[in-house]
């Protein structure tokens, strides 16, 4: 099955109100194997509505994550950002990937091509 980001991008207007959610969210998240991967880093705008805090979460699976949004615990966190953020939240399953073994190193294909790590020649 597999694994889905959770990405949320986030202009928060009331940062203490956001703070509590943030800690729910966390153990929420945490809870349905939730793992962040990007969590108000820097970035930068390309295209669309800049949100200038920008959330990105891995899940086991798509199913997971929408557990998780509708938990009991997330739902109380989420009563703290209503009214201290403007927020765009989805969900989306990621390309499977498949791993290879090659005389020189690890491949790694997915819907983007394949990317292989090369052994030192002297390997």
């Amino acid at each position: 099955m597999p694994t889905a980001l959770w990405i949320a991008h986030v202009e928060v207007s009331d940062p203490v109100a956001y703070g509590e959610y943030a800690k729910g969210a966390t153990v929420a998240i945490a809870a349905h194997g939730g793992v962040f991967l990007a969590r108000g880093g820097r970035y930068v705008q390309l295209e669309g509505r800049d949100r200038p805090r920008n959330v990105v979460a891995r899940f086991p699976s798509l199913e997971r994550a929408v557990e998780c949004y509708n938990s009991d615990g997330y739902q109380a966190a989420l009563a703290h950002a209503k009214g201290a953020s403007v927020r765009d939240l989805m969900v989306v399953e990621e390309v499977p990937r498949t791993i290879t073994r090659r005389a020189t190193g690890a491949c790694v294909r997915s819907g983007r091509g394949t990317v292989c790590a090369s052994a030192p020649p002297w390997a």
